[in-house]
Formats: C-alpha cells, structure tokens, sequence
C-alpha cells in the first residue's frame, strides 16, 4: 500500500515551461499544463502503482508566517499588483485543471494559510504507509525517513529521469545526515526562495557544520572553542538574526489540520460526464485517455 502525494504546481509549472504553449484549443486557448500535468500523472501512476493519490495544491503560495519571520521570502516572485508572478497562459489553466481532477476523482487538498510543501509534510508525517512525494523542489527533501518510507521522487530532469531521493541519497550528495536537510538548507540558503543563506557558506561548509554539531540548534548552542571551521564562527555570529528566524521559514508544516478527503486511487472517472465535456471542450481526449490507461493498469495493485 503506498500513497502518493503530488507537488500540484510543481508539476503543471514545469508542464507549462516543458509543453509548447503552442499546444491548445481551436481558439488559440493554451492547454499545455493540463495535458502535460495529467500525462506526468499518468506515467507515474503507470510506472509506480499507487494505491493512493493526492494532489496537493498552495492555497497560499506565500503564508503569511514565513513573510512576516523573513519579509525576503519569494518577494522577487511578488507581481506588481500583488499576488504571484505567473503567466497568464498558466493562470487560466489552472482552475480548468482543478475541474478535470475532481472529474476524474483524482483527490486534492489544500488549506488556507499554508503551501503545498506544508500539505505534503503533514500527509507525510501522519501516513502508517510508505509514501512517495512527487516534486521537483528541494526543500520536501526534509521529509524523507525510513520505516515508515518516505521518498522523494525528484522530477528536476523530468519524470523520465526521476530521482529516488531517500536518506541514503541526501547523505551521499550532500554528505549530511539524511534528516537534516533544512538545517543544510538554511545554512547554505537558497535564492529562488529568497533565502539569502548565511554568507560565505556554501554546500561544503553547510555540511560540515551539520555533520560537526547535528543539527543547527546543537551549532547555535555552540562556544567559541568547539570546533568551527575556519572562519565559519564568524559567519554564523553575524547571521545571528536571519538564523534565529530562517529555521521557520524553511521546514515544512506537519500539522496542518486538514479536510476530510479520499485518496484512493480511481478505478474509473468520478463525473464521466463532466470528463467528456472537458476532454471535448478543450481537446484532451488524448491525455484523458492516457490516464484512464494508466489507472487501468495500475488497478491490480490496488489495495
């Protein structure tokens, strides 16, 4: 039995940029990120057989926590009427997208307040079964665990190419204990969230002080003499107050209240009706049809 929770915009972003926009309706509506979005889906149901599937949406891209601990926080990605920056191509997509997935009985969740990286932390932290998180973003990498599994299957090169990204693998690639990723994260920073890191630490010096103390706490709690690389003491000193408050900013949420909903996956669309006039109206009868396949194949698994 695995569940498999979906990082929703991560993936119809990436199929906006990765489908030609050109891909549409008749009247010259783009429909790139639904089709792309739902053959993604299909593949990684075909490929990975879950028997639960939830897709996990930003209600609020940017909450107001995080904003008000660290004001930096995605403001480059703020549009100049407010809001987020995203292309209008995308922007009329999306509500279309969420009609298909209820009309299929793909289920979906998202809470006022919080993202979706908080969706899937809480999804992830309260399953008995193995789960997998379907992202190509780097921050759900705190999330992985053993017993029960928790894996990221990183998506950055495509779903072609994906990673299996587990304890064992943050280890080796950035040589830090597997479930101190967001410490690693908030050391090193990251600059597409507007985390600014602290300065003059990069990956190799991030990992050695989280390797030297274990957590970032431990190295904040730290003296002088306790073996700091060199000059990082002095680093860290200085980026006393974006360290007092990064640390919220960056770990996921792991107890988000959620509504009540069923993951199952579908054995058959939920509104066949409602999937026809879709599928009709904006020319997805392909993509549809690559889903009902693929949940046709994945049927045998489920639970």
């Amino acid at each position: 039995m695995t569940r498999m929770l979906l990082d929703a915009a991560s993936l119809y972003f990436r199929a906006f940029y990765g489908v030609p926009e050109s891909v549409g309706t008749v009247d010259g509506m783009p429909t790139n990120a639904i089709r792309g979005f739902l053959d993604m889906t299909s593949r990684l149901v075909s490929s990975r057989r879950p028997d639960r599937l939830l897709a996990c949406l930003d209600y609020d891209w940017r909450p107001a926590f995080r904003v008000q601990a660290l004001p930096s926080y995605k403001a480059h990605r703020v549009a100049p009427k407010g809001g987020e920056d995203v292309p209008a191509g995308l922007e009329a997509q999306v509500p279309i997208l969420m009609e298909l997935l209820d009309a299929l009985g793909i289920a979906r969740v998202g809470v006022a307040g919080f993202e979706a990286d908080d969706i899937i932390g809480t999804a992830a932290a309260i399953s008995t079964e193995p789960v997998e998180v379907v992202t190509g973003d780097r921050d759900l990498f705190q999330v992985v665990r053993d017993d029960p599994s928790v894996r990221v299957l990183y998506i950055a090169r495509g779903v072609a190419k994906l990673e299996v990204i587990g304890p064992d693998e943050v280890a080796a690639k950035y040589g830090i204990p597997g479930h101190r990723y967001a410490d690693f994260a908030v050391l090193r920073g990251d600059p597409s969230d507007g985390l600014p890191g602290v300065a003059g630490v990069g990956d190799k010096t991030a990992a050695a002080l989280i390797t030297r103390f274990g957590s970032l706490s431990t190295m904040l709690a730290a003296g002088d003499d306790d073996g700091f690389p060199a000059g990082a003491r002095r680093r860290i000193q200085a980026a006393a107050e974006y360290l007092e408050v990064a640390p919220l900013v960056v770990a996921v949420r792991t107890d988000v209240a959620f509504p009540d909903y069923d993951d199952r996956l579908p054995t058959a669309p939920a509104d066949p009706e409602a999937v026809i006039a879709l599928a009709d109206h904006y020319g997805l009868d392909n993509a549809v049809n690559r889903w009902l396949r693929a949940i046709k194949t994945a049927a045998p698994g489920l639970g």
